[in-house]
């Protein structure tokens, strides 16, 4: 059954990156690029201050301390701790796909790939960014859409890249994914039962009404 399973992954990874072509290398080189997001690192900086304007600028620097730490623990855990107690091989480095893959720029990667840390660091900003935005929100209860897709956009094309440019499996990106979102659900968890409740802003204090405010009643003839 295991040998099975290495098997498919091993065949999704040859499917995906034998569908080559010049432009996509280039592209798929430039998406897998560290330094490629630096701008949109900035605009998601950015975006949390304008967020947290009205809730002061220690929540909003508590935010971007908690995002940049999910993804540096989601980095330490992929790349410090799981690729070295598993130790499986990049596919750049299984001597059985040997001559198989195709190479971008002669770039092979490190020695071991399971999990991947593009996969893990990516889901963690991205969640963990989600998950915040909607804390701070003034409609909790609403689910935005417009922030949570286009960052698991951006999740998406980095783990594709990385299979293109041959140095992970599937299986790899998988594993990346379960610990970037457990990481970024644990810190979120966590951080929730520590920072004091935010109020609603859509919620409006009872109106109170004294008793000399109201009229008496009519007395009956």
């Amino acid at each position: 059954m295991f040998e099975e399973l290495i098997h498919i992954d091993q065949q999704w990874l040859l499917a995906i990156n034998g569908c080559h072509a010049p432009w996509a290398d280039t592209l798929m080189w430039i998406i897998s690029g560290k330094l490629t997001w630096l701008p949109l690192y900035a605009l998601l900086i950015t975006l949390i201050f304008i967020r947290c304007k009205k809730r002061g600028w220690l929540m909003a620097l508590i935010v971007i301390v908690a995002v940049a730490g999910s993804a540096g623990l989601a980095d330490f855990i992929s790349s410090g701790i799981i690729k070295h107690a598993v130790c499986r091989l990049r596919p750049t480095h299984e001597p059985a796909l040997a001559g198989l893959i195709h190479l971008v720029n002669g770039y092979t990667g490190g020695q071991y790939g399971f999990v991947s840390s593009h996969a893990a660091n990516t889901m963690a900003c991205a969640l963990s960014f989600s998950l915040f935005w909607a804390y701070t929100s003034d409609n909790k209860k609403r689910v935005h859409l417009s922030v949570t897709l286009p960052l698991m956009v951006w999740v998406a094309l980095n783990c594709y890249s990385r299979m293109y440019l041959g140095v992970h499996y599937p299986g790899d990106i998988i594993g990346g994914l379960v610990v970037g979102a457990t990481v970024a659900l644990v810190l979120f968890v966590g951080l929730k039962r520590v920072l004091p409740p935010l109020p609603d802003d859509n919620q409006t204090a009872p109106l109170e009404v004294s008793d000399h405010e109201v009229p008496p009643a009519p007395a009956c003839s």
